[in-house]
């Protein structure tokens, strides 16, 4: 008889069900509020315009009234400061839009340990626990606070003002014998635009600290694998599953990367090829930080594959002696032909499972998903390879790759 399917009590069915990293917290809240979002985190395109038009207009405005938007008044005018456009314009809006696609994504995922039978009935106390902590974390004004304590006060007053403002006469600043005087385009870049920027970049950093340590927290129960599960993960393919929602996020820090370049080529005679380094470790670095924590259930997977491999092996011999008995050594009554006999049908089905038992990955992540991650880091990069070749040349090239 096959065993009951477990029951879960209203309340850990209820914890479960809005499960989501960015459906939370002071800035949701504000969000909700100000008319800028729904319970379904929409009206994205709502609260990337108003970002852009706090973080980017004013100083569009500002500039071209301190006569820095055009010209040589100073080395760096607004207009030829591609960084900051490209990440006003291009990156804060795909950090927003990824926590829509991060949410569609994940709302399921944890009502989905419950719907596959993954918990056992005695761990689902340390399953809800685990659930309600994220959440907790997620809906955290400390938290959100801290981040803003560490942009104003590391991000701005000290790493901005002391290492990355330019020593250039600049749109935003302009040295002088006291420090590095700022322009009212300044002021609003330093105090608001860049500040509004650093807090959504690490919000989402913290986003996935709590997503890491929720998967810690799961990873640590004894799952009920099923080693013949056909997504070969024994059940787990629902994390393979939610891999590619953060492509978004991850296109957004390649825009970062390369608009740094882009400025360095194009103002500093910089070659492409000189930064082949920092490109290569953004990308391992960011494939570390989104696939790393899938890592945490390969014990566990590499355990059920090992318990699946000896029991369906045990099973295997006790079948196939069994059929080799009845029909290679005459155990077989004279009246029962071969043929149509469901004994092959039973001894190929039998092959199968114990194929899908050795086939069983132990790492929730496949190939595609770590080439889509790997390529929305790079493609913000691609166009740079303009200014080491011709476009007819790049073509070319591109076209022989594929025939």
């Amino acid at each position: 008889m096959a065993a009951p399917e477990p029951t879960y009590s209203e309340q850990v069915l209820s914890d479960t069900k809005d499960f989501s990293l960015v459906l939370g917290g002071p800035l949701y809240q504000l969000w909700r509020r100000a008319h800028l979002s729904d319970d379904a985190y929409g009206e994205v395109q709502r609260r990337a315009l108003v970002f852009v038009f706090i973080t980017w207009a004013p100083l569009l405005l500002l500039s071209l009234l301190d006569g820095t938007l055009f010209g040589h008044r100073v080395a760096v005018p607004f207009a030829r400061d591609l960084e900051t456009h490209v990440r006003f314009l291009i990156v804060v809006p795909l950090l927003i839009y990824a926590e829509l696609v991060v949410h569609r994504r994940m709302l399921p995922l944890a009502r989905s340990f419950l719907d596959r039978n993954l918990i056992p009935p005695e761990a689902v106390p340390r399953f809800d626990a685990a659930v309600l902590s994220a959440k907790r974390l997620r809906n955290s004004v400390p938290a959100e606070l801290l981040l803003l304590i560490v942009v104003y006060g590391v991000g701005v007053f000290y790493v901005w003002r002391q290492h990355t403002i330019l020593q250039a006469n600049t749109w935003y600043a302009t040295p002088s014998a006291q420090g590095e005087q700022l322009s009212p385009a300044g002021a609003w870049y330093g105090y608001l635009s860049l500040p509004i920027f650093q807090f959504l970049l690490l919000r989402w950093y913290f986003r996935l600290f709590i997503w890491t340590r929720f998967l810690w927290h799961v990873s640590r129960i004894k799952l009920t694998l099923v080693p013949t599960h056909p997504d070969n993960l024994g059940g787990l393919g629902l994390l393979a599953n939610v891999v590619d929602a953060f492509s978004v996020l991850l296109l957004a820090h390649g825009c970062m990367v390369a608009a740094m370049i882009a400025s360095r080529v194009f103002f500093l005679g910089a070659r492409l090829t000189d930064f082949k380094a920092e490109i290569g470790i953004s990308v391992a670095f960011l494939l570390l930080v989104i696939c790393g924590p899938f890592l945490m259930f390969a014990p566990e997977l590499a355990r059920a594959k090992r318990a699946g491999l000896r029991e369906y092996g045990t099973l295997a011999e006790r079948y196939v002696r069994e059929f080799d008995s009845k029909w290679l050594r005459g155990g077989a009554p004279g009246t029962e032909p071969l043929l149509g006999s469901a004994d092959l049908q039973s001894l190929a089905d039998m092959g199968n499972s114990f194929a899908v038992v050795r086939s069983m990955r132990v790492v929730p992540i496949n190939r595609d998903a770590i080439l889509l991650l790997a390529a929305s880091v790079l493609a913000p990069v691609i166009p740079l390879l303009l200014t080491m070749m011709p476009v007819e040349e790049l073509l070319r090239k591109l076209i022989g790759l594929v025939f």
